[in-house]
């Protein structure tokens, strides 16, 4: 008999369940449409059992980011799906749009960074990780995917076992599903909170108009500011950087879009830390505010807002 899963624990034991994804005024249709029907199977997450709905992570992830930005707290928001799943099993897999490891070699050498980051959000933040029945099951079912390896393997429960191993819990405050954070960023709700705060994008791309243009559909405007970092290795080579990135960022930032790929952990936490505010990988989300969408091969699911009027009367 192999390992007890510590998902199969957390879901066995009532503390999480699996349930439907449902955010008012998010339509998934047009983009199961455009990828395949299959990834409407990613619309059923992990929930943990105080949160009844995902108008409720919503919310709490609205909290959450507000705070920090008016008691100028550090409060990093961290995605995690395949790449990063590869990448903590050591796989150069990890590879896709731009390179995020030179070997195998060099993830072993970053991994303890990498714990401590996890620890660290965990403590102070929110981990987003893409959890759901198609990558938890230990038995593969060949579904298709635009996400890599989301086709029935065992690629999350293996990164929550990750996290259990190095004294980290997913709770109710620390975890909120991963497409929550889609939702929220691509909300008018997200572009009101924003509205003549200084925003500092940390990636390697931005188009001042593109973005300007992007809160504008919110009659949001937002002060950008652009601190570029390189396109390779973020999440091996960070720590020879860091002092110099953040250096960058002006000091009075109110919030920091993140686009570092797997590096996205550290310049997050990081960040977070230095600035004292919310830090959020935003990784998609920043290539649909410059126009870019094509880079991640299409649209995502829970960034299409059917509704704009249900987003603008949320009282998250």
């Amino acid at each position: 008999m192999g390992k007890t899963r510590h998902i199969d624990t957390l879901i066995e034991s009532g503390t999480f369940r699996f349930d439907t994804l449902t955010v008012s005024g998010i339509d998934n249709a047009t983009v199961c449409d455009f990828h395949s029907p299959a990834i409407a199977e990613q619309e059923t997450n992990l929930f943990h059992r105080d949160v009844a709905g995902g108008d409720d992570y919503y919310a709490m992830l609205h909290d959450f980011v507000a705070t920090g930005m008016m008691d100028r707290l550090p409060a990093p928001v961290v995605r995690f799906a395949d790449g990063e799943y590869a990448f903590y099993d050591g796989d150069l897999q990890c590879n896709g749009l731009y390179r995020q490891a030179e070997s195998v070699d060099a993830i072993r050498e970053a991994l303890a960074v990498h714990i401590g980051a996890l620890t660290r959000l965990a403590a102070s933040g929110k981990l987003a990780p893409l959890v759901f029945p198609g990558n938890t099951e230990r038995k593969r079912r060949g579904l298709a995917s635009f996400f890599r390896r989301t086709d029935g393997s065992e690629a999350a429960a293996r990164f929550v076992d990750l996290l259990h191993d190095s004294g980290i819990d997913l709770t109710r405050d620390n975890y909120t599903p991963f497409y929550i954070v889609y939702a929220y960023l691509t909300s008018r709700v997200f572009a009101t909170l924003v509205d003549g705060r200084k925003i500092c994008i940390i990636g390697s791309d931005c188009d001042d108009d593109a973005c300007g243009a992007w809160f504008a559909r919110y009659g949001s405007a937002p002060d950008i500011t652009f601190v570029e970092i390189p396109q390779s290795y973020m999440a091996t080579r960070w720590p020879s950087i860091r002092d110099t990135i953040l250096d960058a960022v002006p000091t009075d930032t109110d919030l920091c879009l993140v686009g570092a790929g797997i590096g996205s952990l550290l310049v997050c936490v990081d960040a977070a830390d230095r600035c004292r505010v919310p830090a959020i990988d935003a990784g998609h989300v920043l290539n649909m505010m410059n126009g870019r969408e094509d880079k991640s091969q299409g649209p995502r699911l829970y960034t299409v807002h059917s509704d704009a009027g249900n987003c603008d009367e949320r009282s998250a």
